[in-house]
């Protein structure tokens, strides 16, 4: 831990004690400023994969917490997906009861630990805060996700965490076919009923995007693994390696096997490309694949890993998502000499998160933004040796509400790279689609479902990105939560 960090903790126990000398007004608590997240310093974490974001002392936490006005219509309630009782968990650290605030959130959500890490907070339940609307400006609301995260923190290093209580069996059995986040929940709700659950995951280990997806820097692996257990002592059963539409057939679970509901939860993992000139040159990877290979397979442990990773000195990585910032991160603990982010609008228009946008700044990612990429160039081997880039200028606002970028004629140049990763968007994945034929989708290949995620055949429900494309991990916690009310209902 830095100098710097210290010092910040060490004010934070001195702000609270001037603080709590006497009443605090309500204006006294919109003078607080928002807590500063401790953090790796930039140049060490550039060669690591721990995770860069250190978390809350108690005396930050305590001091945020005394920021809350803990408002009677509790507008950040409603921006959450979930509805945690956001006042009450912050309500419970201002009074330095930790453990009372993680159970207040594990009553609407089961993963804190990782929503308070990933989730985007300032667009979702930090975006009404009253404090942040009154100091114009959503970076200065109060810090929900990081209280989150040290609340679940707290009662993990404890060693504290409570199974959720499971009713009396039943004679019911329900399919959850992925084990992300909208699977784990709605697995959660539907076990905690007294029936029984069984999770099919395609891959080797449990946690869907949480774990091929995200990077070990943001969200320790180790974290979600917790989580799958704490299902598993639920008494959930976990059947890895098992690809439904492919190892067996999606209705055969109900016709077959006997379950009595199914739900769907997939995710959005058909990675899209830009359909230009090169994309088949050795060198070009999907974020999925890229992150894939170093995330849940570790080819970032060189010489000890079962897969191998592409050396690169020169990385240009396409897109202004969270998973362009993750693949840009990546790939200089990777050990690349220099990485760059191309982006046809501007730092603006990005729909990363801001903190990661920031970290990857300070990590030395340099963004290259109003340009996009027309044709992969390669050399004689086959290989990406260069881009040619146009650059961009913004016009009006399109469908998305953000400027729309105007290609400048002649402005071509180029650019040498030997690594390409798109990571401009996913699409959905059509195995399950394509093997029942009974399943509507759309024109993307997203389930169609209804307000109570019912799809179109009988006792299938679906939720997360299979029907919303790439969302949140707390958006796909909210589908899966009405799919397993909607379950329950149906299996009484």
């Amino acid at each position: 831990m830095s100098h710097k960090e210290e010092s910040t903790m060490e004010e934070a126990e001195l702000e609270l004690s001037r603080l709590r000398s006497g009443p605090i007004t309500p204006k006294m608590r919109m003078q607080i400023p928002p807590q500063a997240m401790p953090a790796q310093d930039p140049i060490e974490r550039r060669s690591n994969m721990n995770e860069v974001a250190l978390g809350y002392s108690s005396a930050q936490a305590m001091l945020e917490a005394e920021r809350c006005l803990q408002c009677k219509n509790a507008p950040c309630i409603a921006g959450c997906p979930v509805r945690v009782d956001i006042p009450g968990f912050i309500g419970k650290i201002k009074e330095g009861d930790f453990l009372g605030a993680a159970r207040i959130i594990k009553r609407t959500n089961l993963l804190p630990s990782i929503c308070g890490r990933v989730c985007p907070q300032e667009t979702q339940c930090q975006a009404p805060c009253t404090v942040g609307k009154a100091l114009h400006g959503v970076e200065k609301a109060v810090q929900i996700g990081r209280l989150e995260r040290f609340a679940a923190d707290y009662e993990r290093s404890r060693g504290a965490v409570e199974i959720p209580h499971v009713a009396q069996k039943t004679a019911r059995k329900v399919a959850i076919v992925g084990s992300g986040p909208a699977g784990l929940t709605c697995a959660v709700d539907v076990r905690r009923e007294g029936h029984s659950v069984a999770i099919f995951e395609a891959f080797h280990k449990p946690g869907g995007v949480m774990v091929y997806g995200i990077p070990e820097f943001r969200l320790p692996k180790v974290l979600v693994q917790a989580e799958a257990e704490v299902l598993e002592s639920m008494g959930v059963d976990f059947e890895l390696n098992f690809l439904v539409g492919r190892t067996r057939p999606l209705l055969s679970l109900i016709k077959e096997d006997g379950f009595d509901a199914i739900f769907i939860g997939t995710g959005a993992g058909l990675p899209k490309f830009m359909d230009i000139p090169g994309e088949n040159l050795v060198g070009v990877f999907s974020a999925n694949e890229y992150l894939t290979r170093t995330n849940l397979l570790k080819a970032y442990l060189k010489g000890r890993a079962g897969t191998p990773i592409y050396y690169s000195r020169r990385v240009a990585v396409l897109g202004g998502g969270n998973v362009a910032m993750d693949s840009a991160r990546m790939a200089l603990r990777l050990g690349a000499e220099e990485v760059r982010v191309l982006y046809r609008r501007t730092r603006s228009e990005m729909p990363a998160r801001a903190e990661e946008v920031e970290h990857a700044m300070e990590e030395g990612i340099i963004f290259d933004f109003l340009k996009s990429p027309t044709r992969v160039l390669g050399d004689d081997r086959g290989r990406v040796a260069a881009l040619e880039v146009l650059s961009y200028e913004l016009g009006e606002p399109d469908e998305s509400g953000r400027r729309k970028p105007v290609p400048i004629h002649g402005s071509e140049e180029i650019i040498p790279f030997d690594t390409v990763i798109v990571a401009i968007g996913n699409e959905s994945n059509p195995l399950i689609s394509k093997t029942t034929p009974e399943l509507q989708v759309d024109r993307h290949g997203h389930i169609i479902v209804d307000d109570r995620q019912r799809t179109s055949i009988d006792r299938v429900y679906a939720g997360g990105d299979i029907v919303l494309g790439s969302a949140t991990v707390i958006l796909a916690m909210g589908e899966g939560r009405r799919a397993a009310q909607s379950i329950n209902e149906i299996i009484q």
